[in-house]
């Protein structure tokens, strides 16, 4: 079947995680961070979603919020730089707002433009997205913003996947479902989905029972794929 409906993961496919721990490193008085900062923003993403996994597999869920402040937690005792609350702040405001890749919005447009429903899935609590797409001006090209917090559990869960047919009525061979995490794309192939890996920094494919179809350097290319 055609696809119809594009699903977006949201951090690290659509808005750049590294983003909070850059701008801040940029700001007068922060050369501890900026001699770091490259090497937390890694840690602090690998620790949140290694969280999230945890959680998932041990049924103790909590909002996304809770293992963002918890991975930024480690990654800052990791670097020496726990004692510092108000950059914890800084960091924690920044990650509200984080940047849009370049090509997110042309890329929107354009399957907007094809007739095709557009929707970010997401491990993000729903306050936090709202913040992230207000923030990268995309709202307009966002047909939902879906949260794994109506069914407190997180990706790869399949019923995180179940609510894009539960929201748009549409086939699983309809979606076209993007994420820049290979994990998460397996999951989504698993699934039924047809995916593409965004794979920006060239890492290799993970060894899991299900492969992306398509793997990409950036987004510029899904209205083609979708097409």
């Amino acid at each position: 079947m055609p696809i119809t409906t594009c699903i977006f993961d949201a951090y690290g496919t659509l808005f750049d995680v590294a983003a909070a721990a850059r701008v801040a490193a940029g700001e007068p008085g922060r050369d501890a961070l900026k001699a770091v900062w490259t090497r937390l923003a890694e840690d602090w993403r690998l620790k949140q979603l290694q969280y999230t996994w945890l959680r998932a597999i041990t049924h103790e869920h909590t909002p996304f919020w809770n293992v963002t402040m918890d991975g930024l937690d480690w990654a800052m005792e990791r670097h020496g730089l726990s004692g510092d609350a108000e950059l914890r702040e800084r960091l924690l405001a920044l990650y509200w707002e984080l940047a849009a890749y370049p090509e997110v919005p042309k890329m929107l447009a354009t399957l907007k433009a094809q007739g095709k429903v557009c929707a970010i899935l997401s491990n993000g609590s729903p306050d936090m997205l709202d913040g992230a797409v207000e923030s990268a001006g995309i709202s307009t090209y966002l047909d939902a913003v879906l949260s794994v917090e109506d069914v407190g559990i997180f990706k790869p869960d399949a019923r995180v996947y179940d609510m894009v047919g539960a929201r748009f009525g549409c086939d699983r061979s309809e979606v076209l479902f993007v994420s820049s995490n290979g994990w998460d794309a397996a999951g989504a192939a698993g699934y039924g989905f047809a995916t593409a890996w965004v794979n920006r920094a060239g890492d290799p494919v993970d060894r899991l029972p299900h492969h992306p179809q398509h793997v990409l350097t950036d987004l510029s290319t899904i209205p083609e794929l979708a097409a």
